[in-house]
């Protein structure tokens, strides 16, 4: 089972990796901070080796080698298996959706592309392998591409979803994000103004429902606002636009109750949820002042942990999913941002 599997987890700390991007190195988490230890590298080239503390975690760099420029990951389910993509989407340089299985070697590594798409994006998987994302026609010098989303059910056939309405962004942009395992997903479209509405689609009635904030505007003077993942429990995050003048933005956790949770991190100038899990963890990025960019985790009535960062991109982090073991998928950029790389980070035990 994988990363899922407390006994398979330690067998896979650092990958066995033939030709994949791979790299670990340890974070241990303490109080409200991540704080860097040692780090370790896999396959022929070594580095300085160390154990990190047993709260911690540890983080390997990986990513398919169609691409060593750019991966990113996504989404993992309880079983480790990680949605993800490589490729920038400049010209010339489009998006390929991949699904990457333990152990992580270059084997491992399975394409998804919705038929006949330029660019596809895996972008979320729950734990019986049904994937969402979205796909694109086009791969233009402007990277204003249109976007459509989709769902994969049991490996079999890709549909297609796009939210109703005749208020789209031209070109269209409508992105599937995040899959419970009761096949309700959630996403966005951008309306005529540019505005994210966020919605949740059910797979087995064909249903879809608006995702908003409570008291905030309706119709066109709502606030931007992206769903971007959803747990078993029918609870949603995501994020949404609070000064549209400078773009900043505030993480949000919709319990399926209604009540809702905003999640911004003390200091930060803006925050985005990106992952949840069943324990209502949520995990993203905030932005600082001075520009940089960190992985947080947020636990519903306990409060943040901040700065989980891979230790090779300490201010280039974001986490994007997170699992019910608590491990974690995400990117970081090389110091110049030239380079993405797809992360994993799994709990130490």
């Amino acid at each position: 089972m994988g990363i899922g599997n407390r006994a398979a987890r330690r067998r896979i700390g650092i990958a066995a990796a033939s030709g994949l991007v791979a790299t670990a190195v340890a974070v241990a988490l303490a109080g409200t901070a991540g704080a860097a230890t040692t780090s370790a590298a896999a396959g022929a080239t070594a580095r300085a080796a160390g154990a990190p503390a047993a709260a911690g975690y540890q983080f390997v760099t990986l990513g398919s080698t169609h691409d060593t420029t750019f991966n990113q990951l996504l989404g993992i389910n309880d079983s480790g298996l990680i949605a993800g993509y490589f490729g920038s989407g400049a010209k010339g340089h489009p998006n390929k959706g991949y699904e990457l299985r333990a152990p992580y070697a270059q084997g491992d590594v399975v394409s998804e592309n919705f038929p006949g798409s330029v660019q596809t994006q895996v972008t979320g998987l729950n734990d019986h392998g049904d994937t969402v994302g979205f796909f694109s026609t086009q791969n233009t010098a402007t990277m204003n591409n249109n976007n459509f989303g989709f769902y994969k059910l049991n490996g079999q056939g890709f549909h297609e979803v796009n939210f109703p309405t005749t208020d789209n962004q031209k070109p269209p942009v409508d992105q599937l994000l995040g899959i419970n395992n009761h096949d309700v997903a959630v996403g966005f479209y951008l309306n005529g103004a540019g505005n994210a509405r966020g919605y949740t689609y059910n797979i087995n009635t064909k249903k879809f429902a608006m995702v908003t904030k409570p008291g905030a505007p309706g119709g066109i003077a709502a606030p931007s606002l992206t769903a971007a993942a959803i747990n078993n429990h029918g609870d949603v995050a995501g994020f949404y636009v609070v000064n549209a003048k400078s773009g900043a933005t505030d993480g949000f956790l919709k319990l399926s109750n209604g009540v809702f949770v905003k999640i911004a991190v003390p200091g930060a100038a803006s925050t985005a949820v990106l992952g949840l899990n069943d324990s209502d963890w949520a995990v993203g990025f905030y932005t600082t002042s001075g520009g940089a960019t960190h992985g947080f985790i947020f636990r519903l009535g306990h409060g943040y942990t901040t700065n989980v960062d891979d230790p090779n991109g300490v201010g280039t982090t974001t986490l994007n999913g997170i699992n019910d073991e608590n491990d974690l998928v995400g990117f970081y950029t090389n110091p110049s941002g030239s380079i993405t790389f797809g992360l994993l980070a799994y709990v130490k035990f």
